[in-house]
């Protein structure tokens, strides 16, 4: 049986000194970095999906997420990152939402809610439950609604339903216009941008609505696409 130990010392040999140091000067969070090339993790991650069944994914990924190293966790996230999981993808929403409560860095927030995102498309009802996480004291979890929802700005052909999933995240991203945090405001400009290469009328009705008090670097990064054209 894998164990996250035996993860641990293959990633280490995988490391690259002075990348981690970059890494670990770059994120200035406490975990430790061992400088594992992204390229490398992904291989690694597409290795354990074919080889690990969906309980030994899951087990893994819990304990490589509570561990300190930052590739650990990255990789962990990986594991769980899969458009279809048969017969019962519900273990692995819950893990990630379990995850979403306590992001304390945007690399291992991001790679959860690509994961989740996954999760999100499968069983669009679970936005119902990622709705109460933009009322979170944690901005990480109150980002990462903006995050995992990107899918749907990006859809070149939604549907009715996936219309309306649209009004609800603008409608979280109103809410989150007040807050002057620069990671907070960087998701919005985010999620708009992403929007404005389908829809670049609503991103500019939005920006001139509740929008408008948006920072002028948020504007920047939601219109950069629209301003290319």
């Amino acid at each position: 049986m894998t164990t996250s130990q035996d993860m641990i010392t293959t990633l280490s040999a995988m490391g690259e000194s002075t990348k981690a140091a970059e890494m670990a000067a770059y994120h200035k969070t406490a975990r430790t970095f061992l400088g594992v090339p992204a390229a490398a993790l992904d291989e690694l991650a597409r290795g354990l999906r074919a080889d690990l069944d969906l309980a030994e994914r899951c087990a893994l990924a819990q304990e490589l997420w509570r561990g300190e190293v930052h590739e650990g966790g990255i990789l962990a996230a990986k594991l769980l990152t899969q458009a279809r999981i048969r017969p019962d993808d519900a273990p692995v929403w819950d893990i990630i939402f379990q995850w979403a409560q306590g992001f304390d860095s945007w690399a291992l927030a991001d790679a959860a809610s690509i994961a989740g995102a996954k999760r999100l498309q499968a069983v669009p009802a679970r936005l119902d439950a990622v709705d109460g996480w933009t009322q979170s004291a944690n901005m990480w979890t109150r980002r990462a609604a903006l995050v995992m929802t990107l899918p749907w700005a990006r859809l070149p052909h939604p549907k009715t339903d996936d219309l309306a999933v649209r009004e609800r995240v603008l409608g979280w991203a109103e809410g989150y216009v007040p807050d002057r945090d620069r990671f907070i405001q960087k998701a919005i400009g985010w999620w708009l941008r992403e929007l404005s290469r389908r829809d670049p009328d609503r991103v500019v009705q939005f920006l001139e609505g509740p929008g408008a008090a948006l920072t002028k670097g948020a504007k920047t990064e939601a219109t950069r696409l629209i301003a290319a054209q």
